[in-house]
């Protein structure tokens, strides 16, 4: 049998609320999944850290936004800036700009 395959459109999709972020997954096999994230003016809560096991891939692909990291430093990025966020990188979104995009590809741990 053959498989079927799929086919989207990543700028179609939810749209975030106010200060927030809408999260589709796109796929998810082989302990890889990757996620279409949509941020409005969003920013992680004060005090909160992503600290994953594993190592993730980012893209923008619209918008602009802030990551921070927990030295103190944050990275602004653009459309069509991307980042490779190893395990146990502690990292907080800092901001979006009103309509952010994002591709995120999460490896297996």
């Amino acid at each position: 049998m053959n498989p079927n395959p799929r086919f989207g459109a990543l700028g179609a999709g939810a749209t975030a609320r106010e200060g927030g972020e809408a999260v589709a997954i796109l796929l998810a096999e082989k302990g890889v999944t990757v996620e279409r994230i949509a941020s409005r003016r969003a920013a992680s809560p004060a005090g909160f850290w992503y600290d994953q096991p594993a190592t993730e891939f980012v893209l923008l692909v619209a918008g602009e936004a802030g990551l921070g990291f927990d030295d103190g430093s944050e990275r602004r990025m653009v459309a069509g800036d991307w980042a490779v966020l190893p395990a146990h990188c502690r990292h907080r979104v800092a901001w979006t700009s009103e309509a952010a995009l994002w591709l995120a590809v999460h490896l297996p741990g």
